[in-house]
């Protein structure tokens, strides 16, 4: 999710003939990828520098559902420790995982905050979805899913997600603001939380079409010092003791999310979790050369265990989903190739633990324009759409828009497989439709109809 424009796998440093130690030579098949310790902690560390905004965003978003922002932060960290480590220790891939864009904002900003639920409900709902995608991983159903979903729903769904992000940094910052005329209208931009965002856009674009490493992280705190001068915020240290996961842990209501009302949200959270992670792992994959003869990534079932496992344990810590982050792809362009790279970026997020006090003093402001940045590299998805063909264009288009404009990721992804169904159906193309898109459509048109 971060720069788009790192270099490929082509320019990973060659990897020297010297014998690796025995136990991580055993644990993660170094020489067999053409790998080594050096090279993949390498790898690790880069990773960790372009997603650790993680960090600092996720408090933020999801102390506004009412959740301890520091007891956030701790789970962050731990369900990123713990998905790394899945990640490499069982699938030995060096794709990293922490708790993902867009759905902590659906989480909060609708679940709670438009849909009246609890924190502790919306967590429940997490933890069902994660159960279920590992489910279908275990019984190896998720590839029937994913490719019976049509790429171009699959592709409106990252760009919707990204929209729905950006009309949140922007309604955070003050830059858009409610309007009884027109719904929504420019707010002060005069305003300083208004100019600290778009200076952290602007810093963060800019360093990352350079190519600087961790250009996110770096954006949100250049912009946390200038809100410290400012007194915008408290200096509050660097470091401490983390702070306590009380507030959080196992505070999950699974019963609660078992309401009739919450079936669209656990879909959401499903749908989203599952081919976001899917389309992540295939294009890291296939930038690290991991990819078989027939383009297929082998024990990709278990590089799904470790993010649904992963989504699972961060829902009982307090935290959304969790799952395979694209900024992957800058540790395998420095030469990841094993688990190892991923067990690196594991021991950098439990480290991260001891850094809480500077976590708390990074403003909204700051992390608003983190959350811009990520939502243009999410719509970018919408150039792969074919747009000569209508009965594709159409339904992504609604599905993209429809989540900003009904504030919700659920009814973007409802209006958009029903709108699928109904126009190749209409334009005589119902051999394009699957049986699960039908099916699925049927359940959402029920929905709206019902409940």
């Amino acid at each position: 999710m971060t720069d788009s424009r790192s270099p490929t796998a082509d320019s990973a440093p060659a990897s020297s003939p010297v014998a690796q130690p025995p136990l991580l030579e055993r644990l993660f098949r170094l020489s067999e990828r053409q790998t080594n310790v050096r090279q993949e902690v390498i790898a690790g560390v880069t990773t960790f520098l372009t997603m650790a905004y993680i960090i600092f965003v996720n408090p933020n978003v999801m102390a506004a559902a009412g959740m301890d922002k520091g007891a956030v932060f701790v789970a962050t960290c731990l369900a990123a420790a713990v998905g790394c480590l899945i990640m490499g220790l069982y699938a030995n891939y060096p794709f990293a995982l922490a708790p993902g864009m867009g759905l902590n904002a659906f989480f909060s900003y609708v679940v709670v905050g438009e849909m009246g639920y609890s924190w502790q409900v919306a967590l429940g709902a997490v933890f069902i979805s994660g159960v279920v995608f590992l489910l279908l991983s275990v019984f190896k159903v998720r590839e029937w899913i994913i490719d019976s979903i049509p790429i171009s729903l699959r592709q409106a769904l990252a760009a919707g997600v990204g929209l729905f992000l950006a009309i949140i940094a922007l309604k955070s910052a003050g830059i858009v603001t409610a309007s009884p005329a027109t719904l929504v209208t420019l707010g002060d931009l005069k305003s300083s939380d208004a100019i600290l965002a778009a200076l952290s856009f602007f810093l963060i674009a800019a360093l990352a079409y350079r190519r600087i490493l961790g250009s996110v992280m770096i954006g949100i705190l250049v912009v946390t010092v200038i809100a410290l001068i400012m007194g915008k915020v408290e200096y509050a240290g660097l470091f401490s003791a983390p702070p306590s996961m009380a507030p959080t842990f196992m505070q999950l209501d699974i019963a609660g999310a078992f309401e009739v009302g919450m079936i669209s949200v656990i879909f959401a959270f499903l749908f989203v979790d599952m081919f976001d992670t899917a389309g992540t792992l295939l294009s890291t994959a296939d930038r690290a050369r991991l990819l078989d003869e027939e383009r297929k990534l082998p024990g990709m079932g278990k590089a799904l265990m470790a993010d649904s496992s992963a989504t699972v344990v961060g829902s009982l810590m307090g935290s959304s989903n969790t799952t395979t982050f694209v900024e992957s792809t800058a540790g395998v362009a420095a030469g990841g190739r094993t688990g190892l790279t991923a067990v690196v970026c594991a021991g950098l997020f439990l480290l991260a633990l001891f850094f809480s006090p500077l976590v708390g003093m990074v403003p909204a402001c700051a992390t608003a324009g983190a959350l811009m940045y990520v939502a243009v590299l999410m719509t970018s998805g919408l150039s792969s759409i074919d747009w000569d063909d209508i009965t594709e264009a159409a339904p992504a288009v609604i599905a993209a828009v429809m989540m900003p404009l009904s504030f919700s990721i659920a009814n973007g992804i409802a209006l958009g497989f029903i709108t699928y169904a109904v126009i190749k159906t209409l334009s005589g193309r119902s051999r394009d439709v699957s049986v699960s898109v039908y099916l699925l459509a049927a359940l959402f048109v029920a929905k709206f109809i019902f409940f």
